[in-house]
């Protein structure tokens, strides 16, 4: 090289002395370039760590697109609710059912891990228990994808339904709620429309049409703030859109995948001696009711386990006794409760009961994040007016499935248990999304499509939400009003 050559001053041994320190610098300088950049990619690893919600546009950031913002509520809309418990019912003990974030007491020691006694309206604390520990809360509503409201509407109400209060009473909570949250900077943003909250009850508690003291309900729902937000419900109405059906709160809390897994694997292979089983009580006071036609097939069907539930039996409030008919039964027969739909689905469901539905408004037109919508492939349908006009019987509909049809619905059915159930507020599930997860990102995508749409984008009602497009169910509401 013509910078070494011996040409220069000082001659051979200088220049090889000093080719040799420069040689000796340029090794040193090359290996500490991977150790500066190991030490710089350290110190940008931990300032990520450092602060994880400042930005959605970091591509390493989990909690991209899922941020959620909750309200912090003066303690009237919730707490307060709570500590008043010995009035949420004149005939359940709320205080003891609302114990363990919501899951109620644990059932007896020698049953299975993660099993409660949970009352089938307490979604509005499990929901809010969860919350508190979804790993994307924000402090900083800029950056949420949906903002959560975590108002106890349905214990709200629950204790003014049954004691006469006049609908002034009913409705205070809601209007005030109203009235705190668009003097809020965050109801700028969308209006609302990128609010939600849970109101563990069916829909027509909330959407009472009159003020007729002794019409039922609030009118919650038909508030116009309160509309523009989104109610989680565990029955919604076919005919409005500012609903989405939830799973009602089963017995089964599990707080690690592995619970799920191996609950998963005994209703996988539990022996079902029973093809089909009914839990239930008639209704002699509902004329198009069919449960005592069901009843009545059952009784005479050795292929049938029946539990009739009596006012003065508690048998039907056991969760032991309900759960070991369902998971010992093949198809589990789910008429219409006292409105379209029944808790008693989903504990079949996740005792890995195939459900047998006889109205669509019992499941079909409900739980859209939750099932499939192509229904076969979990369940049968039999309308409810083939069974009332006697053309069928339903031990011969199911007689009627082969024994791959009936293993590859089964199979379904338990592969759905994780996204139904709802995990321990407690604990925390691995990698499983339970029911509390595909209702989160139901309504971030929700959200998202409403800031697609625009305020003048309207939202379908569940009525064209079925596997082929069409109106296909719309029937079988026409005689019925969208009110109670």
């Amino acid at each position: 090289m013509e910078r070494l050559s011996t040409k220069r001053r000082g001659g051979p041994a200088s220049a090889t002395a000093a080719f040799a320190a420069r040689h000796c610098v340029s090794i040193v300088y090359y290996a500490l370039i991977p150790l500066i950049l190991t030490i710089w990619l350290v110190i940008l690893h931990l300032t990520r760590q450092a602060w994880p919600t400042s930005s959605q546009s970091h591509s390493g950031d989990p909690c991209s697109g899922r941020y959620i913002y909750m309200h912090d509520l003066p303690s009237r809309f919730n707490a307060d609710i709570l500590r008043d418990c010995r009035a949420l019912s004149p005939w359940t003990d709320m205080c003891l059912f609302l114990s363990n974030s919501g899951l109620g007491p644990p059932l007896p020691e020698n049953h299975r891990h993660g099993w409660y006694a949970t009352n089938q309206f307490s979604l509005d604390l499990i929901f809010h228990n969860r919350m508190k520990q979804y790993p994307c809360l924000t402090p900083n509503s800029s950056l949420a994808s949906a903002v959560f409201v975590p108002f106890y509407a349905g214990l709200d109400i629950g204790h003014h339904l049954w004691t006469g209060s006049n609908v002034s009473a009913r409705d205070a909570s809601g209007l005030d709620l109203a009235r705190w949250l668009t003097s809020r900077p965050e109801w700028a943003a969308m209006g609302g429309r990128d609010h939600f909250f849970v109101a563990g009850r069916i829909t027509w508690d909330f959407r009472r049409q009159t003020e007729a003291e002794s019409d039922w309900g609030s009118k919650l729902l038909l508030l116009p703030a309160i509309a523009n937000m989104t109610a989680l419900v565990i029955e919604s109405s076919p005919w409005h859109a500012n609903d989405v059906g939830v799973p009602y709160p089963s017995y089964f809390h599990p707080g690690s995948d592995a619970e799920v897994a191996a609950w998963q694997g005994r209703a996988r292979w539990r022996r079902r001696p029973w093809l089909f089983s009914f839990v239930g009580g008639a209704r002699p006071n509902r004329t198009d009711d069919i449960r005592e036609m069901l009843m009545s097939q059952c009784r005479a069907s050795a292929r049938c386990a029946l539990v009739e539930c009596r006012k003065s039996d508690p048998t039907c409030h056991s969760p032991e006794r309900v759960m070991r008919v369902f998971e010992r039964s093949v198809f589990c027969l789910q008429p219409q409760g006292d409105s379209y739909t029944r808790r008693s689905a989903f504990d079949s469901m996740v005792a890995g009961c195939v459900p047998v539905f006889f109205h669509p408004g019992s499941a079909y037109v409900q739980y859209r994040w939750h099932l499939p919508r192509h229904y076969s492939e979990y369940s049968v349908f039999i309308p409810e007016e083939e069974v009332r006009q006697g053309r069928v019987r339903v031990e011969e509909v199911l007689m009627g499935f082969g024994e791959s049809q009936v293993r590859r619905m089964r199979e379904r059915v338990v592969g759905l248990i994780p996204g139904l159930i709802y995990g321990d507020p407690k604990r925390r599930m691995e990698s499983m999304k339970d029911a509390f997860d595909v209702a989160v990102e139901g309504i971030i995508e929700r959200v998202a499509n409403r800031m697609r749409k625009g305020e003048d984008g309207e939202e379908e009602n569940t009525l064209t939400l079925n596997s082929d497009g069409k109106n296909q169910w719309e029937h079988f509401f026409s005689m019925a009003m969208p009110g109670k």
